[in-house]
């Protein structure tokens, strides 16, 4: 529901006269509504998912510890991090030691990260994934989908592209970590504003980003 204030006229003893009046707007297209019934907000970039909107649920997702894994195993975390990512992308490569220290900060407030690759590259088979995986600093489950549906159900198009979910499991921030590729010249920091937000049980200052990276290869 939009409240909007605007001018009106109305007739009073045969002469109109200008006064203000409050409208209530309903907006019931359906793409502009999450699936309880919320109003979303229009995503700019993202052509399936809106501001607002549950996040897809998953499960049954090969990680590189040997498990399976679903969303809701992380139902106690106050937020839930998807970055989509890969081996092979110089991008993705850039942004681990900053993402290091995002999770390094986070995960003390019990925020749950989570790594997905739906590249079908021979260098992001399984087992390499599971290599790359013990090289970092910090350890975040790594997750692979070679059916690429995740990828395809969040409207994932580059790595890395992340996607904040907050406790309810609604998309709080989609996009990009930060504003920048060489870290001296960031001046926003949209992954941890978002997060920091959803912890504080705000709205991020920016929900939306264009995801800038290697894009991702569907077949």
């Amino acid at each position: 529901m939009q409240v909007r204030e605007i001018s009106c006229l109305f007739l009073q003893d045969g002469v109109s006269k200008p006064m203000r009046c409050v409208c209530v707007l309903m907006l019931c297209t359906a793409a502009m509504l999450g699936q309880n019934g919320l109003l979303a907000a229009n995503a700019k970039f993202n052509k399936v998912l809106q501001i607002g909107q549950p996040a897809p649920v998953w499960e049954g997702l090969k990680g590189v510890d040997g498990g399976v894994h679903s969303l809701k195993d992380y139902a106690k975390a106050p937020a839930v991090v998807c970055i989509f990512t890969c081996n092979h992308c110089p991008v993705a490569k850039a942004y681990e030691e900053r993402l290091a220290e995002i999770v390094t900060t986070h995960k003390k407030q019990g925020v749950q990260f989570l790594l997905i690759s739906v590249s079908r590259s021979a260098v992001d088979s399984l087992d390499k994934l599971k290599r790359r995986a013990e090289q970092r600093t910090v350890s975040i489950p790594v997750v692979q989908d070679l059916t690429q549906a995740i990828g395809k159900a969040h409207g994932a198009t580059a790595t890395p592209q992340v996607f904040v979910l907050d406790e309810e499991r609604k998309i709080a921030y989609m996009g990009a970590i930060d504003d920048n590729l060489e870290v001296a010249k960031v001046t926003r920091h949209y992954l941890a504003d978002a997060i920091d937000a959803v912890l504080a049980g705000k709205a991020p200052p920016i929900a939306e980003t264009l995801p800038r990276g290697c894009a991702i290869e569907y077949e």
